[in-house]
C-alpha cells in the first residue's frame, strides 16, 4: 500500500485529498495523510465577511476533523519543520516523522511584512484566520477606548486591499477613516476597466481615500512614512496599518534543496511534479507553475482549486499506470465584494455590479465549499438568517 502525504490544508491541499477519495484504486487504497499546523481549513475569499460580522467562524473556517469525518483521509495537526528528501520523510516539530511514497507540497505563502522597515512590528497582515481575529480584536479595543474615528491605513490596492477597505468602511461606518495606499498609478492594475471603475465608485461612495503612486518608507506605531513619485514625503497617521501586499514562500520551502525560480518558488513540470523529483507534487503559492505550453501561471485560490483536480488525477494515474495530464488553467472570471451589500462580477463575458453581483459571489463560493455536508449546513444557515432577522425585528 502506498502512502500519500499532503503538506498544507489550503485549497490545493484539502481539495487534492478530497478528490483522491473519488477514485477507485485497484488493490489496496493508499493511505492519504493531510498535515496542517492549524485546526481549521480557511475559505480565504470569505475572510472579509468574518471581519464585517456577516459570517461566523464555522462557516468560513470549518474544522478539518469535521470536513474529513466521513472520508478515509487522515488529518494530523502538526508543524512541519522540514522534508528529508533522501529518505522520503516529512519531519514534524515534535521530533517525529511521517514517511511518504508520494508527497504533495501545498504549504501556501506568507505576506512579506519584512520588506519595509517597521512593518513586521507595527503592521497587520491579512491572510489567515489568526490575522482576521487579530484585526477584529484590535478594532474592538480601539472602539472600546473611544477612538473616533478609528484611522485605518491599508497598504495594497489589489483585490484583497479593495475588498477589505470596503468591508471595514461598512463595518466602522462613521467611526472609521479608511486610507488605501499603493505605489501603482491605479487600483486593481491587473483587472479590466469595468471592474476597476466599479471598485473606484464604491470606494468613493464610502469615503475611502486613495494615496496612489506612493511608496512606503517605514511603518511606525503611529502610522506610515511615505514618499510619492515626485519625491515629496509625508507622514500618514494611523491607528491600524494593514498590509496586503505580496506573497513569499514559507521557510519550509526556502530550506528545501529543490529547483526554484528567482522568487524562490519550486519549479514544476506541467504535470505539477517537481523538476527531477517525480514523487513530489507542488501546488499553489509555493509553486512556479506552468501550463502545457510552458507559460507561467499566477497564484490564486482559483488556480489552486483547479490544480487540485490535476494533482489528484496524476497521483492516481501514476499509481495505476494511466497517462498523466498537463495542467490547463481556465480563468472563470473575477468576483469582488465591495462592502456588505454590493459587489462586481465578471464571469464568462458577463459583467454585473451591485447587489446582484454580491449574490452571485455568495452562491459561487457556496458551491465551492469543500464538502456537500458543509455546503448544505452553510446554505441552510444563509437561507434562514434573513427570516430569523425579520422575525426578531
Amino acid at each position: 500500500m502506498g502512502r500519500i502525504v499532503i503538506v498544507g490544508g489550503g485549497f490545493a491541499g484539502l481539495f487534492t485529498a478530497l478528490n483522491l477519495e473519488r477514485y477507485h484504486w485497484p488493490g489496496e487504497r493508499p493511505e492519504v495523510l493531510l498535515v496542517d499546523r492549524a485546526e481549521r481549513f480557511v475559505f480565504a475569499p470569505l475572510l472579509y465577511e468574518l471581519v464585517s460580522g456577516e459570517l461566523k467562524t464555522w462557516e468560513v473556517a470549518p474544522r478539518f476533523a469535521d470536513l474529513l469525518e466521513q472520508t478515509q483521509i487522515r488529518f494530523k495537526q502538526a508543524e512541519v519543520s522540514g522534508i528529508d528528501l533522501e529518505n522520503q520523510k516529512v519531519l514534524l516539530g515534535d521530533g517525529t516523522a511521517e514517511p511518504y511514497d508520494q508527497l504533495v507540497l501545498t504549504a501556501g505563502g506568507s505576506t512579506p511584512v519584512e520588506i519595509v522597515s517597521g512593518a513586521r512590528e507595527h503592521a497587520l497582515a491579512f491572510r489567515t484566520l489568526e490575522d482576521a481575529e487579530r484585526l477584529i480584536n484590535r478594532l474592538k479595543f480601539l472602539l472600546d477606548q473611544g477612538a473616533d474615528p478609528v484611522r485605518v491605513a491599508l497598504v495594497g490596492g489589489g483585490a484583497s486591499g479593495v475588498e477589505l477597505a470596503c468591508k471595514l468602511a461598512d463595518t466602522l461606518r462613521d467611526k472609521g477613516s479608511i486610507l488605501l495606499v499603493d505605489r501603482e498609478k491605479e487600483i486593481l492594475p491587473q483587472t479590466d476597466a469595468m471592474i476597476r471603475k466599479a471598485a473606484c465608485a464604491q470606494l468613493e461612495r464610502r469615503g475611502i481615500r486613495l494615496n496612489l503612486q506612493t511608496k512606503i518608507l517605514s511603518v511606525q506605531a503611529e502610522g506610515l512614512e511615505t514618499e510619492t513619485t515626485e519625491r515629496s514625503s509625508a507622514f500618514l497617521p494611523a491607528d491600524v496599518v494593514l498590509w496586503t501586499v505580496g506573497t513569499t514562500v514559507p521557510k519550509l520551502v526556502r530550506d528545501l534543496d529543490l529547483p526554484k525560480d528567482e522568487r524562490g518558488r519550486i519549479r514544476v513540470l506541467p504535470t505539477l511534479q517537481v523538476v527531477d523529483h517525480p514523487e513530489i507534487f507542488a501546488l499553489g503559492d509555493l509553486a512556479a507553475a506552468v501550463d502545457a505550453q510552458g507559460h507561467a501561471i499566477g497564484a490564486s485560490a482559483q488556480v489552486a482549486f483547479q490544480q487540485a483536480d490535476y494533482s489528484a488525477w496524476n497521483l492516481w494515474a501514476e499509481s495505476t499506470g494511466r497517462p498523466l495530464l498537463a495542467f490547463r488553467y481556465y480563468s472563470l472570471g473575477m468576483l469582488l465584494s465591495l462592502g456588505v451589500d454590493s459587489g462586481v462580477a465578471s464571469l464568462a463575458g458577463m459583467q454585473v455590479e451591485g447587489p446582484l453581483a454580491y449574490l452571485i459571489r455568495r452562491i459561487a463560493y457556496l458551491l465551492r465549499m469543500p464538502t456537500s455536508a458543509h455546503r448544505l449546513r452553510v446554505g441552510l444557515n444563509w437561507a434562514a438568517t434573513p427570516v430569523l432577522d425579520w422575525l426578531q425585528g
